[in-house]
């Protein structure tokens, strides 16, 4: 892993010398948004399974597992039938994590109707707080290809806040999102406000680095 990340940070460094940002965006876009899309799963499957870990042993239980085991065999239309049958008939913790998990299923098919589902998730008030904001932030990072800024501001500002556990992600998907759109000055905004606070986890303040680097040599943007 430490060779492929440093023969990436080389290849972005030899385009940083040709000042080719849209060739950069084009070539490494994708790569540094799956990047931070890893984390906000990583953050979902956490708080996920703390709630589920909560919860009380059942039958509900074996079937959510099942259907999880369908969804890493690839067998996602069988995946997404065992989970709507969670989400109607099981009870305690399950249907809401089932409703999380048909979600980022059908994000790889369906970037609209997984973003509907995510938010869906996010204004229900009777799921708990964490998971909410958790949907909230799979929303954003999904519009951050498909949406306007706006759009990944409506869902990602308000949990970029000093309190918030998942400010360092809310920055990051803003930042994004105002780098695809062009918009260096608010890009730069929240990268630096990501730098600038030392509870930043480490992967997360390097993508913002590298892009405050691709901004800076841009030219786009006065200092």
């Amino acid at each position: 892993m430490v060779h492929q990340d440093d023969s990436f940070i080389r290849e972005v460094n030899e385009e940083l010398r040709s000042d080719q940002m849209r060739l950069i965006w084009k070539r490494f876009g994708r790569v540094l948004i799956g990047a931070a899309v890893l984390v906000v799963l990583g953050t979902i499957g956490k708080v996920s399974y703390d709630y589920w870990r909560d919860s009380e042993a059942s039958a509900a239980g074996d079937s959510f597992l099942a259907a999880l085991t369908l969804a890493r065999e690839g067998k996602n239309e069988e995946a997404l039938a065992a989970l709507a049958a969670l989400e109607k008939d099981s009870f305690g913790s399950y249907p809401v994590l089932a409703r999380m998990r048909s979600a980022s299923l059908l994000a790889t098919s369906d970037a609209q109707g997984a973003v509907n589902a995510f938010t869906a998730i996010a204004k229900d008030g009777s799921v708990p707080q964490a998971l909410r904001d958790a949907a909230r932030l799979r929303a954003a990072y999904l519009l951050v290809d498909t949406g306007t800024y706006e759009q990944v501001s409506a869902e990602a500002e308000q949990l970029a806040t000093p309190q918030s556990a998942l400010r360092h992600s809310a920055r990051e998907v803003l930042g994004l999102s105002a780098y695809k759109h062009e918009d260096y000055a608010r890009a730069k905004e929240w990268f630096d406000a990501i730098l600038a606070d030392t509870e930043s986890p480490r992967n997360v303040s390097n993508r913002a680095q590298m892009l405050l680097d691709l901004i800076a040599a841009s030219g786009k943007l006065s200092s």
